[in-house]
């Protein structure tokens, strides 16, 4: 039977141990999810908008504005590592989440004042000119600023606060169940600020849009701080990146000592409230596990802002709402009764192979719809018409669209969740991060790819339909399938550590035993 220390006494309606006092629990759950829908709708009433704000009000170029755009993306998506190590090695997840959210609000609040001082921002181009005055230095100054707030909040928010309300539960079952309402709320979130606070922004005005956002990022950060007596609050652990260091210098300056099968021969760090589960010499990696042998003395790119651009912000709103609704059929209807008639639930591995299988399906149905206009724009000989439409229905993108939602369902959650249960406690903020950083990093190489291509083949031209936009779209089938093919083989390899718990949990769980009065 496990131990006390590692299965104690829970309540089964919070998933909370007896022994840890009244706090966290479900009752978190209203405060954290008000929070995250306050800062989401404020950060992504801005960055959705983004490139438009900067073409209409500041006279940047196209090309410049989508250039800043995918950096300011990119360096959100990229800022969770870093509020990772301060959350998990100083300062907590609730001093993060606080202080990264009044970065966003001033953020959001220095951006409405761009929008409403005229001052701060150049004066608009003259109808029917092409030359327009470009930003004073101080008006860039003041613009840059309030972006990088605005960003600097928002990435480090958003993923710091996901570790917060996961550590709230003591069951990896209710921190499942705590992942997949998180990203339903998020994703949810998206679109009701891409459907209202963009629509104010482009149809009413800048400054309602931003104030809008402004207010939405003020309710959030009032509403989490209310929560502050419910809320578990995690202690920093020192900094665990150094611990990682010494163990690779401790590793290589005992290369030449053979390795031992006895686990009395190894270090086992114990510092009287947290425990390092590593009972036995771990077999992959095992270069390392000298570092704890006992020793003597050891230790969008045209630019059009009309149309277009509307366009391409409502088809975003598919997959958001594809997510969202796949998340509460998944988890509320599907997996239960999966689970109910053959008592097994879907590991995280698994859930991200599924996230796989239909990222991959999505980019094969692009191909084929590609071709299709293609085919289309070829018989009313639309290639010879530079910036021709081609008389298609945008309802043709929306099945590759649902579809790329009910991917985001599988791959997101199943990352996190696997992640979450798999680090050592002290790391237990990078997890969700790394799921950003992926996201951030695929800015960049996405970018690259393209480039490459475009300068390798003929297949993006400035005209689209001269070019061949399915075969690049095959091309990310066919790279798509090899990396799926590389997870499987590393999915096949890999031994869970701590996962195994969450299958026993929800198993009996949907069984009807009680995971209370366990003996050692």
């Amino acid at each position: 039977m496990p131990s006390m220390e590692l299965q104690p006494s829970l309540d089964r309606e919070t998933g909370m141990s007896r022994s840890r006092g009244k706090r966290g629990g479900w009752i978190t759950f209203p405060f954290i999810a008000a929070t995250l829908t306050g800062l989401m709708l404020a950060g992504w009433g801005w960055l959705t908008n983004l490139i438009v704000y900067l073409i209409k009000e500041f006279n940047v170029k196209s090309i410049d504005a989508t250039q800043i755009t995918n950096i300011v993306s990119g360096g959100i998506n990229l800022l969770p590592i870093i509020s990772a190590i301060l959350t998990d090695s100083f300062l907590g997840s609730f001093y993060v989440v606080a202080i990264s959210s009044c970065f966003s609000l001033l953020g959001v609040v220095l951006l409405t004042l761009t929008a409403s001082n005229s001052s701060l921002r150049p004066p608009p181009c003259e109808t029917a000119s092409s030359l327009c005055q470009a930003p004073s230095r101080v008006q860039f100054s003041v613009l840059y600023a309030a972006i990088a707030l605005a960003s600097i909040g928002l990435g480090a928010m958003k993923f710091t606060l996901a570790t917060m309300g996961a550590n709230q539960f003591d069951t990896p079952q209710y921190q499942g169940f705590f992942f997949n309402w998180f990203f339903f709320i998020l994703y949810g979130a998206c679109v009701v600020s891409t459907i209202g606070i963009v629509y104010v922004e482009d149809s009413i005005s800048w400054v309602l849009g931003f104030g809008l956002c402004s207010a939405a990022g003020f309710v959030g950060l009032a509403i989490f701080l209310l929560g502050t007596r419910f809320y578990r609050h995690d202690k920093p652990q020192g900094s665990p990146y150094t611990g990682l260091a010494h163990v690779l210098v401790s590793a290589i300056r005992k290369r030449n000592i053979p390795l031992s099968s006895k686990t009395e021969d190894y270090c086992h760090g114990i510092d009287g409230t947290n425990m390092i589960l590593a009972a036995t010499p771990s077999q992959s990696l095992r270069f390392l596990n000298r570092a704890s042998l006992k020793t003597e003395g050891g230790i969008q790119s045209n630019g059009s802002i009309t149309k277009p651009l509307r366009l391409s912000g409502t088809v975003v709103v598919v997959v958001l709402i594809s997510t969202c609704i796949s998340l509460l059929i998944f988890d509320r209807f599907l997996l239960p009764t999966w689970q109910k008639f053959t008592n097994r639930v879907l590991t995280p591995l698994q859930w991200t192979g599924l996230g796989h299988v239909f990222n991959v399906l999505s980019m094969a149905i692009s191909a084929l719809m590609e071709s299709r206009r293609l085919k289309i724009a070829h018989a009313k000989h639309l290639q010879q018409q530079p910036g021709a439409i081609v008389p298609m229905s945008v309802l043709w993108l929306f099945t590759q669209l649902v579809i790329v939602g009910i991917g985001e369902t599988f791959h997101f959650p199943g990352q996190v969740d696997l992640y979450y249960q798999e680090y050592p406690v002290a790391l237990r903020s990078t997890p969700a991060a790394m799921i950003s950083v992926v996201i951030g990093t695929a800015y960049y190489v996405s970018t690259a790819l393209v480039g490459l291509i475009r300068n390798v083949t003929g297949w993006l031209p400035d005209n689209i339909n001269e070019g061949r936009l399915d075969n690049l779209y095959w091309t990310l089938v066919v790279l798509g399938s090899l990396n799926f093919s590389f997870y499987l083989l590393c999915s096949s390899l890999y031994r869970y550590r701590n996962v195994e718990n969450k299958v026993d949990n929800s198993v009996r769980g949907a069984t009807g035993e009680t995971e209370t009065g366990q003996e050692a």
